[in-house]
């Protein structure tokens, strides 16, 4: 008699229940799921069964997506389900199914740029990165400069968009400060358009706030600690309030340098959030930390992050790499 093939295990195992799967078997208040522990942010599950009524563990995690442009075609032919999620500018994102089975879960979150630039495809292109090095010098005499042509490309419009209610107003999960006459107030929060919004422990939030004077985190002065400080209590209170089954110690607050766009916002990020590179060292600072280092900063009210050397990474296809560090680097650019 042959032995029995490996493969034939999987179609023997039964199931008994859900281990981990970074959702739980029960539902919040609100609808959504809650976890134990988080599990790549839901791609992988893990049952415990049985075969032959001995206790079995099966752990099934989504495969990498094909890369050669025949199976490209035959996945992209089989998105069904499309659900839209929110659109602003150039800029749209769904929910969709991958199987032509009807009924099919919504196991894809699309995230669509239309029309998209040369710049996004260079951003979204695989690129080397490296760790730079912003002086104070640096910072003023080019990565400025630099800050303030971006912003006058119009690429703030569909910031804009949101702030002034043209756009994605029902996507706001909550505005404060709206009509209180108070700019500096005032900010909204919302979904960052890589969370799925069905996983709590996946919690990405963007707090934008309405006023225009604050580019990034180096224009943050010591005169600007009780308004941070402010910040930071109302945006945990929103997120709380919006999400009853969180608590505020569940919920991590930092800023990113550079930024995608230049206009200050806070991001708003579950603790037992799957880490990637854009919560890593080099690209997410604190916001207590940043409080905390203004708080013991010199210089008085104007003391200020412009003051302040900063370590960060940047992709090589970055137009700061190729205009500014790799000159600099390379000796070209004083």
């Amino acid at each position: 008699m042959e032995p029995e093939p490996p493969e034939a295990l999987i179609s023997r195992f039964k199931l008994q229940r859900v281990l981990n799967q970074g959702i739980a078997p029960r539902a919040s208040k609100l609808g959504f799921p809650l976890i134990s522990t988080p599990d790549q942010s839901g791609r992988r599950i893990t049952l415990l069964g049985e075969i032959d009524f001995k206790p079995t563990l099966l752990t099934a995690e989504r495969a990498a997506f094909p890369s050669d442009q025949k199976a490209l075609h035959a996945f992209h032919a089989a998105i069904t389900n499309v659900q839209n999620l929110g659109n602003n500018d150039i800029y749209r994102w769904y929910l969709a199914s991958s199987a032509i089975t009807e009924g099919a879960p919504q196991d894809l979150k699309l995230n669509l740029i239309y029309p998209c630039t040369e710049k996004h495809v260079k951003k979204y292109s695989p690129q080397d990165v490296r760790m730079v090095t912003e002086t104070p010098e640096i910072y003023t005499k080019y990565v400025r400069p630099y800050m303030e042509r971006m912003r006058e490309e119009g690429r703030l419009n569909w910031v804009f968009n949101i702030i002034e209610g043209r756009a994605e107003q029902e996507d706001i999960l909550l505005r404060e400060g709206a009509g209180s006459g108070s700019e500096e107030e005032g900010f909204l929060l919302m979904p960052d358009l890589n969370w799925d919004r069905k996983t709590l422990t996946g919690l990405h939030l963007l707090a934008i706030v309405e006023r225009k004077d604050i580019w990034s985190l180096r224009d943050l002065k010591k005169e600007h600690v009780e308004w941070l400080k402010h910040m930071r209590t109302k945006v945990l209170n929103a997120a709380v309030t919006v999400y009853q089954d969180l608590e505020k110690d569940q919920l991590k607050l930092y800023i990113h340098y550079q930024p995608t766009y230049y206009h200050f916002h806070i991001h708003v990020v579950h603790v037992m959030c799957e880490a990637t590179s854009t919560q890593a060292v080099g690209k997410a600072f604190g916001l207590d930390s940043i409080i905390s280092q203004l708080e013991v900063m010199e210089g008085g009210p104007e003391g200020s992050m412009a003051h302040t050397t900063m370590t960060y990474f940047l992709g090589t296809a970055s137009d700061l790499w190729t205009e500014v560090f790799f000159p600099l680097k390379n000796g070209t650019k004083r």
